[in-house]
């Protein structure tokens, strides 16, 4: 019996010791936790302290300074974005204009008759079953204007003719680029009876 109170006893006090040590190895990383906490004080305060004279008087940045002052931007801080949405119709409508003014010389030119070429040949391919969806779009009204733009010049286009074919062929070279069949036939871009000037044309679009 007193061998076994003897063991108890033992026991107990090992029970005791390991509880101590386990506080005490607490108490220890509790007390390495505040240091960390208050040395992260201590450095946010001090990045704080560094920082502060970029934001009075004395501390300046010139190159942020005179972008933002070159730029006139709204009190807001941030350039307004302008969108533009047209419709077919309007766009239509704006690049016959362009067309008359540019084509100077054709007097009895309509800003209807340029439309009438473009919708012409988008419905006759149509038709025919070459596309499945109308290729007269914005965005390719778009870049047909941006050829004709760069090609067209008002000097030499002497016919409505000429500007018939010539805005043909940037509509060829349009569809070339834009859309979604692989060829298209050359009969509903041709306002001659032979292919060589029509070839000739976009040669002489593409090295433009």
């Amino acid at each position: 019996v007193a061998s076994t109170k003897k063991r108890g006893s033992k026991k107990g006090t090992g029970t005791l010791n390991n509880n101590n040590n386990y506080q005490k190895d607490v108490a220890h990383l509790n007390d390495e936790n505040v240091k960390k906490s208050v040395s992260c004080a201590n450095l946010s305060s001090y990045e704080e302290q560094a920082l502060a004279p970029l934001q009075g008087t004395n501390g300046k940045i010139p190159s942020v300074k005179n972008v933002t002052s070159s730029t006139n931007y709204p009190s807001g801080g941030s350039p307004k974005r302008v969108i533009v949405q047209a419709s077919t119709s309007e766009l239509l409508k704006c690049l016959g204009e362009f067309l008359c003014r540019r084509c100077y010389r054709l007097k009895h030119l309509s800003p209807t008759d340029p439309i009438l070429w473009l919708r012409s040949v988008d419905r006759s391919l149509l038709l025919q079953g070459w596309q499945d969806q109308a290729f007269v779009t914005p965005a390719n009204v778009v870049f047909v204007y941006l050829l004709c733009r760069d090609v067209i010049d008002g000097d030499l286009v002497a016919t409505e003719h000429d500007l018939q074919a010539t805005l043909l062929t940037c509509l060829y070279l349009s569809y070339s680029y834009m859309g979604n069949e692989i060829s298209y036939p050359l009969k509903p871009f041709l306002v001659e009876s032979g292919k060589e000037a029509f070839w000739d044309r976009c040669l002489r679009i593409i090295n433009t």
